[in-house]
């Protein structure tokens, strides 16, 4: 697939780091537009916010956002049909057709295949108060195939009645999510539906934003990408060489990839708004650069040594230690600016991970644009 040359193999230590308990948001920024900012340009640090953000663009460039939409994808239920009935948790990952998903399940040892697992409270007034599933098949890390007695449409709607938001281990294991987390968890792009975690960068954009945005004459486009469980996984082997990513779904329309091409022949730039949004860009770009239409799985993995084809700019949130998404920040950004962007963000103050504050990155050895006075 385009954009994904061999890279160099890298050491896993290399992106690690030490994160304070307290500088990990727990809840975002209200309003959204007035969380912090990063700028990271050609080494240089500036402390910004979100709002300060059409400072940083101008006429012609073009935002690219994801507009996928989570679903509750966390559902509680217990295995039936066999003497005990423990406990499930089951976490949806990724739909396989109108009635199965796949899902990492918790405890999976108490389950093998054919075991039914009943979701839902008895007590609860959801299509028949709960929904059934069978085990299909059952993997070698946790994960599950669950036939679903709904189909379809019938199916979705249980789901969102008895799912809860999917929130990162990271805050869910500080707090139980809750009835906010249903609007906080989802950008005001959101259409889409079929991620199982938010694309956090988005989360910092109001209409407003929007409206500031469009009135420098910057271009805001849609795209899709389904994100998956796996943008919650650290990489646990010593070596990139080592990880492999979870596939995700994702389209660029025609006409979108048409609007992005025009606007880089007349100088405009393109910003990635998260790296859900980069990586698909990056997957559709041919070698020149020309972003390509595209309906595909991508399980891109970007790291240093990377050579960026269709992105010149990257709004991002804080990523974890050892996480795929700070590695690929390192790729676009350099990894000693980002060790230290990172050390200054825990320094001043900045709020990481999901809920937290965001940067925006000019890819590294690129003359840029600075903010008008």
């Amino acid at each position: 697939m385009a954009g994904q040359d061999k890279v160099p193999n890298v050491r896993t230590d290399l992106f690690d780091f030490d994160l304070p308990a307290e500088r990990i948001a727990l809840r975002p920024a209200h309003p959204r537009d007035s969380a912090k900012m990063l700028v990271v340009e050609n080494g240089a640090l500036r402390d910004q916010i979100i709002s300060d953000l059409p400072q940083w663009l101008k006429a012609g460039d073009q935002l690219v956002v994801n507009d996928t939409k989570v679903i509750s994808a966390q559902l509680k239920g217990r295995r039936i049909g066999r003497e005990t009935e423990p406990k499930i948790e089951a976490t949806l990952i990724k739909r396989l057709d109108g009635s199965r998903w796949q899902a990492l399940v918790k405890p999976a040892k108490k389950l093998v295949a054919g075991d039914r697992i009943r979701f839902g409270n008895e007590g609860k007034v959801c299509l028949l108060g709960h929904l059934d599933a069978e085990v299909e098949a059952k993997g070698s890390e946790g994960e599950v195939t669950l036939s679903f007695s709904f189909h379809g449409p019938a199916l979705d709607q249980a789901i969102a009645d008895l799912g809860s938001p999917p929130l990162p281990p990271y805050i869910a294991s500080k707090r139980t999510p809750d009835e906010q987390d249903l609007a906080d968890y989802q950008t005001m792009f959101a259409a889409n539906e079929g991620a199982v975690a938010a694309p956090t960068a988005g989360l910092h954009f109001t209409p407003a934003l929007e409206q500031a945005l469009r009135d420098c004459g910057v271009g805001i486009n849609r795209i899709t990408l389904h994100v998956g469980a796996g943008t919650f996984l650290p990489v646990k082997v010593d070596d990139t060489d080592g990880h492999k990513m979870h596939a995700e779904w994702g389209m660029i329309p025609a006409e979108t990839a048409e609007t992005l091409n025009t606007a880089r022949k007349n100088g405009g730039r393109i910003i990635a708004v998260g790296t859900t949004s980069l990586r698909l860009l990056e997957s559709a770009a041919s070698e020149d650069g020309t972003i390509r239409p595209f309906a595909a799985e991508t399980s891109i993995f970007i790291t240093p040594g990377y050579r960026f084809r269709a992105v010149d700019i990257l709004m991002t949130n804080f990523h974890l230690p050892k996480s795929t998404l700070f590695m690929l920040v390192s790729a676009f950004t350099g990894l000693e600016t980002m060790q230290q962007a990172y050390a200054h963000a825990i320094a001043e103050g900045y709020r990481f991970y999901s809920y937290g504050d965001a940067c925006l990155l000019f890819r590294a050895r690129e003359r840029t644009l600075s903010p008008s006075p």
